[in-house]
């Protein structure tokens, strides 16, 4: 009978174990009323008896009570207790290996999807990620059969990237964006494009299935692919090795300029990248550039227009997305 009882669920151990609570309590509450005069006393007796605390402050009188404590209460009782509470730790177990091998759904919104970054560079990029938003987690799909990074608020989803139930187990209906990174282990920047843009061409149908508007950002290695990327309607791209070549040819013209993109790719430094939202009181970009210059922060761009120096003069649209160049602190004020 052990055995069977060994075997059964959380959930039929659970609903035995109040079963049993409800049923000595009510019993002892019967036989002495004297000793318990309300449930609630019979039932902290029961459980302080079942969970072998045993303050002593209260206890059966009658020898019916001590003769049921001895024969149900202290064997059947406190053994379906036990099993109750292993299969709590059980049930534990099992979460914590489904969850590093990547077999859980991911049940949050407002997320970040990474896939197909390498574990030394899925560090840095969520460092970045945490540091600029304290709030979202963070969902890696990889076909690895264990997460390759270990943090409270990433979730691991293992599987092929470009499946339609992999990407509905990481919630990608519900993400913020998705980053979809370069095949590093791949020599053949061909076929690693190939697969960034397989896996961007089924997010993109997924969108279009749901009716959903997917944020998609793609690392893609060569230039002359990019036709292709945009075809699949991914929002952005990064070129890997065009984009360190340039970098490298800008910094050996002009020395120390490699290290002014760094500084506006990373939140670590002072000064950096931030968005803003239009003020009603600002009608000309001249009006935004003006006072947030005198808050301590640059103008630089609205959207991906880094033209607004020569148009200072023209309206900003309500839906302008105007980025700027400042410290946190100066950001906080002019976003308060």
């Amino acid at each position: 009978m052990l055995s069977k009882f060994i075997k059964i669920s959380l959930w039929h151990a659970a609903v035995i174990a109040i079963i049993l609570i409800v049923l000595c309590s009510f019993l002892m509450l019967k036989v002495e009323a004297e000793t318990f005069p309300r449930f609630l006393d019979a039932l902290w007796w029961t459980m302080t008896t079942l969970v072998t605390v045993g303050y002593g402050e209260i206890y059966p009188k009658t020898d019916f009570g001590k003769i049921f404590t001895m024969a149900f209460v202290y064997t059947f009782g406190i053994g379906a207790m036990g099993i109750l509470v292993g299969k709590l730790f059980e049930g534990f177990t099992i979460f914590r290996r489904l969850k590093e091998e990547g077999k859980l759904k991911y049940e949050g919104k407002q997320h970040y999807i990474l896939i197909g970054s390498s574990k030394d560079k899925l560090g840095s990029i969520l460092e970045e990620i945490l540091l600029n938003d304290n709030k979202s987690d963070v969902v890696v799909i990889d076909n690895s059969p264990h997460s390759p990074i270990v943090h409270e608020r990433v979730h691991f989803v293992s599987g092929n990237p470009a499946a339609e139930d992999i990407l509905l187990k990481a919630n990608i209906l519900e993400a913020k964006s998705v980053a979809i990174f370069s095949d590093e282990w791949n020599e053949h920047a061909e076929y690693s494009d190939g697969k960034s843009l397989l896996i961007a061409s089924r997010v993109e149908q997924l969108a279009k299935k749901h009716n959903k508007d997917i944020y998609t950002v793609v690392e893609v290695k060569k230039e002359m692919h990019l036709a292709l990327f945009d075809h699949a309607n991914v929002d952005e791209f990064i070129l890997s090795s065009d984009s360190l070549s340039r970098l490298m040819a800008q910094a050996t013209i002009h020395h120390g300029s490699s290290q002014l993109f760094e500084q506006l790719m990373s939140k670590k430094e002072g000064e950096t990248l931030y968005e803003i939202r239009k003020k009603n009181h600002w009608v000309t970009y001249r009006d935004a550039a003006a006072e947030l210059f005198e808050q301590g922060a640059t103008l630089i761009s609205d959207g991906t227009s880094l033209d607004i120096a020569r148009r200072s003069h023209e309206e900003i649209p309500t839906d302008g997305r105007l980025f700027i160049i400042c410290d946190k602190k100066t950001y906080e004020k002019i976003t308060t």
